[in-house]
């Protein structure tokens, strides 16, 4: 039996793919698999262990060392099957939905401050750059508003566009779910490159985009390969093998980076699923260092450090020189967790049960907890004055105070 709180996992195979409430399924046999419980039975023993997959851990209670607070909350609509993360402009914040709007709110209040219907479910975060507003959609279309809402123009793309829209020195850069990514004139939405890579026989449908820095764009593939592309040509940098297939099957040979990467410096990091965590030299492309951690969500970086949530609930701590743990939370087990999000002398990460926990920055223990809501978290995001942003599945907005 596949349980309820499963991660929305999607697997594509060639060009079909079929969801379901919880978990999106192959919609015809994988390796051999006779039926349908068959293909069930693959994916929870394969890749969620031996067992079904557990319950989430019980939460123990805790001595909170820190005042959390709530200071309000925004219905900014349901999530659907996309994620969102809110997207932080001084004293704005952008975000979307899966009913296809685009809004603008006030950081400080959260009051709507206008909000654009696109007719089409919006299928990752937005995107900001060049005095625009970016939104890729379900059905293949990049749109860009204006700071006040207006459509300025839209651009047809190949497939469902994937993660969020970067702007670079007057070009968008988007990516697809069949791994194209394109390069289009933020001036009028004309294409100007396009970089395809061939679509892998079995591998997870993600909302994993792409990451602009100092002209290059770094993006994760299928079978553990990271790549780095010029954003003002499309034309290939390097590529670097960051995790490699193992196992018998197809579904155990997954190791699909489905994550953002993350650029510190000269270094740029990725996890893959079923894989490992890596550290790339950006400039040559050659692997510094790897270890095995897997995970769907991804990491994040600062002051010398790199927090990762496992596949399985644990929250790593680990020295970004060469990989060494400096500490692991153990006890948030099956929780679906977001990506850590470093907030000075703490580390807050968002579950499945609406819960965001506070951990040491120093040993990872538990320093405080709030409810936000009784959903999923999707995402965090550091604001000012010891405030972070979280937007849950259900469609809620909130401002959280750490004191």
């Amino acid at each position: 039996m596949i349980r309820k709180y499963l991660p929305t996992l999607a697997f594509t195979r060639a060009y079909q793919w079929s969801s379901l409430p919880t978990v999106v399924l192959l919609a015809f046999a994988i390796s051999g698999c006779s039926s349908f419980t068959d293909i069930k039975n693959n994916l929870s023993e394969s890749i969620f262990g031996a067992e079904p997959a557990n319950p989430p851990v019980e939460l123990e209670p805790i001595t909170s060392a820190y005042e959390t607070k709530i200071l309000w909350s925004t219905d900014v609509g349901d999530a659907g099957r996309f994620s969102y993360t809110p997207v932080l402009d001084e004293r704005i914040l952008y975000t979307a939905n899966a009913e296809g709007e685009v809004m603008q709110l006030s950081a400080e209040s959260g009051k709507i401050q206008w909000k654009t219907a696109l007719d089409e479910a919006v299928s990752g975060a937005v995107g900001l750059g060049g005095g625009l507003v970016l939104a890729g959609t379900s059905k293949g279309h990049l749109v860009a508003l204006n700071l006040s809402g207006k459509k300025m123009w839209s651009a047809v793309l190949s497939s469902e566009v994937q993660g969020q829209p970067r702007y670079y020195d007057g070009t968008v850069i988007v990516r697809t779910s069949d791994h194209h990514i394109y390069g289009i004139d933020a001036a009028d939405g004309r294409r100007k490159w396009i970089y395809e890579r061939a679509t892998p026989s079995l591998s997870l449908k993600t909302q994993a985009g792409i990451v602009v820095d100092s002209g290059a764009v770094y993006a994760g593939f299928p079978g553990g390969k990271l790549v780095a592309i010029r954003a003002d040509s499309g034309k290939m940098i390097w590529e670097a093998t960051v995790a490699q297939p193992k196992g018998v099957t197809e579904i155990e040979r997954i190791a699909d980076i489905t994550s953002l990467p993350v650029v510190d410096g000269p270094v740029v990091y990725v996890v893959a699923y079923q894989g490992k965590i890596a550290a790339v030299d950006r400039q040559r492309g050659q692997l510094l260092w790897n270890r095995d951690i897997s995970s769907y969500v991804g990491l994040s970086a600062d002051a010398g450090r790199i927090y990762i949530s496992h596949t399985v609930g644990s929250v790593y701590s680990l020295d970004d020189t060469n990989g060494k743990t400096f500490w692991r939370q153990a006890n948030l087990g099956y929780r679906l967790l977001t990506v850590p999000l470093a907030l000075g002398n703490v580390v807050a990460v968002g579950d499945l049960e609406g819960y965001v926990h506070l951990l040491s920055h120093d040993d990872g223990s538990f320093v405080g907890r709030i409810q936000l809501g009784s959903k999923p978290v999707m995402s965090l995001v550091a604001g000012s004055n010891n405030q972070f942003f979280a937007q849950s599945r259900d469609g809620n907005l909130y401002a959280v105070s750490i004191k």
